[in-house]
């Protein structure tokens, strides 16, 4: 069983920054490929961020693009999401996600597996 937990959400000022990590246990991370998503209130879950597990590709939404940056610490089976210039339609909670292979996707679906979430409110 694979468990995801992300950490680092918050309450922060419009251009203020924050720091999203999620740590993964429970399997072999080394041929996965890790996104994050998020949800606002009332709205379908969007993707953010993926990075492949090994090489470094990544994929970015254009909303986040220049703003957001996508890591990981393979050591440390953990990825983070910086986030910079951060704006109040960026409000919601982020969620990360994990699939096998190499293949960086922006569908949910691709994913099979999810942590619990963290909120990240951005005031104006």
């Amino acid at each position: 069983q694979v468990r995801l937990v992300e950490s680092g959400g918050g309450l922060v000022q419009a251009g203020g920054s924050l720091r999203l990590s999620c740590a993964a246990s429970g399997r072999t991370f080394s041929t996965y490929t890790m996104g994050w998503f998020r949800q606002a209130p009332g709205k379908e879950r969007e993707f953010v961020a993926a990075i492949r597990w090994s090489g470094g590709l990544t994929s970015y939404a254009d909303s986040v693009k220049g703003r957001f940056t996508i890591s990981r610490d393979n050591a440390k089976n953990t990825v983070y999401l910086q986030m910079n210039s951060l704006k109040p339609e960026d409000t919601a909670v982020y969620y990360c996600a994990a699939k096998q292979g190499p293949s960086v996707y922006s569908s949910s679906s691709a994913y099979e597996y999810w942590g619990q979430g963290t909120r990240v409110t951005v005031s104006s």
